[in-house]
């Protein structure tokens, strides 16, 4: 599929907002479909079938995490929320309820794009994962559990690979910190952030030029975590 023929639904009850957007996505080459409230999105969802849906939580007649759950209930489309809340709570409660990833307001045009274009890319792959990651001069190749530098061995033990394999499957999109735990560690885990937080550090000694400054695998305060990859 061309990037001309992805449908995007926008749910904003703005009309400047919905300007801007509208105007942005299509000179993107993207096909824009608009609806004001959540009810009329729900119904523009069911209608329209779009590939991606960008939605605001502040909707006059619902909370947009209702209409998150609503399309989640017979749709997996990728949802990015888009919206004026900051607060980690109100992150993570949409996330958790099906929406890929977080943008708060006010937004820079070419970040959005380029969250829209991993989450077409991220849903495009569907369940698959990346058999190869290259970050920098370090080369995994997640279905062996082989990773290299320049030749070199880079060790890493089953439970990091496994950290990385859930990344990599939303490359790009947030992933929460009780996503991660319940996916590597199993449900009776969700609340060891701890354990998490030593993992990734040791993931970003391994994979980053400089772990301080980590450019791979990031840190959404409070919410989880982003795996950038860069573009072959």
């Amino acid at each position: 599929m061309t990037q001309a023929q992805y449908r995007v639904l926008v749910v904003e009850d703005e009309p400047d907002i919905r300007s801007i957007l509208r105007t942005l996505l299509q000179t993107a080459n993207y096909r824009t479909i608009e609806a004001e409230t959540a009810a009329r999105g729900a119904i523009e969802a069911r209608s329209h079938k779009p590939d991606l849906l960008i939605v605001d939580l502040g909707l006059p007649d619902a909370d947009g995490v209702q209409l998150i759950r609503d399309v989640r209930e017979w749709s997996a489309v990728p949802i990015l929320v888009l919206s004026a809340r900051t607060m980690e709570e109100q992150k993570i409660a949409a996330l958790d309820a099906g929406a890929d990833d977080y943008i708060t307001k006010p937004f820079s045009a070419p970040e959005l794009l380029a969250r829209v274009r991993a989450a077409l890319r991220r849903n495009a792959r569907g369940v698959e994962q990346p058999p190869v990651l290259q970050l920098g001069d370090v080369t995994i190749d997640l279905s062996r559990r082989i990773a290299a530098t320049n030749g070199n061995e880079v060790r890493f033990t089953p439970l990091e690979y496994r950290v990385m394999q859930t990344l990599a499957r939303q490359a790009g999109m947030i992933v929460t910190q009780k996503q991660l735990l319940c996916e590597v560690w199993g449900p009776d885990r969700d609340t060891d952030s701890r354990s998490l937080r030593v993992y990734v550090k040791n993931i970003r000694q391994k994979v980053e030029p400089d772990p301080a400054r980590p450019r791979y695998l990031l840190t959404e305060a409070g919410v989880g975590y982003r795996l950038m990859v860069p573009l072959q």
